[in-house]
């Protein structure tokens, strides 16, 4: 289930044998917390996710988003730094220790940008859309759907990389595309899905289709254009 946990002292807990301590809280939703420390033992500032499961169900999907950040050593997609789980009587909080983004998401880059009547350079967008290719495509070829694409699930790192996040909504993607045949109808097929209109071109149906690739080709599509 993970590492134990212990709390120390006021403000400091214990993760793997290492102290760290509570800077500030980052944000809020739903049933989770994260918050900033900094590791005692390097000086480092990590952002620790608190979940709270209320019952076994809360606590396995917890440890399904451990497993699936175990999954993949890519420069693009977030790293798990450990996971454990507190007890707080009867009910629990998974703990994830992540690497802290200073620069945040895609999406406070665009508001930042956005306060002083600027724009992201073609160049920045072409760059940042090849580093969200190359971290989905990792995890495509693990055989997942990342299914929650979006600019506030996308980290930049201090030189301005894409860094995918929240892979708790991750899940077995069911489709394969072998060839270029297959990838141009689906390339298609994802232009239909966005703009309404018939592409022409037939699109693999049936048990190996599925709903999860099509979340995703919508997905990039609004990334690349826009609502």
């Amino acid at each position: 289930m993970g590492h134990a946990l212990c709390i120390c002292s006021p403000g400091t807990v214990i993760i793997d044998n290492k102290r760290y301590l509570f800077i500030q809280k980052l944000g809020e939703g739903g049933f989770s917390y994260v918050d900033l420390v900094e590791g005692l033992h390097d000086g480092h500032f990590y952002a620790l996710k608190r979940i709270l499961c209320h019952e076994q169900q809360d606590l396995e999907e917890a440890q399904r988003e451990a497993d699936m950040h175990h999954l993949f050593h890519h420069p693009n997609i977030l790293h798990l730094v450990a996971y454990c789980v507190k007890e707080r009587g009867t009910k629990h909080e998974a703990w994830l220790l992540l690497p802290f983004f200073k620069r945040g998401t895609l999406w406070n880059e665009i508001e930042r940008l956005k306060d002083k009547d600027n724009f992201l350079t073609e160049d920045q967008i072409l760059q940042l859309l090849l580093g969200i290719c190359r971290g989905l495509e990792a995890i495509h070829a693990q055989g997942y759907a990342h299914r929650d694409l979006k600019p506030t699930n996308i980290l930049l790192g201090d030189e301005g990389q894409p860094v995918l996040m929240d892979l708790g909504s991750m899940n077995q993607a069911r489709i394969c595309v072998e060839g270029s045949r297959q990838a141009l109808a689906l390339q298609l097929w994802g232009h239909c899905s966005r703009t309404g209109q018939p592409s022409g071109a037939p699109f693999p149906t049936g048990p190996r289709s599925s709903s999860l690739c099509r979340a995703t080709v919508s997905s990039m599509s609004g990334l690349m254009f826009g609502p």
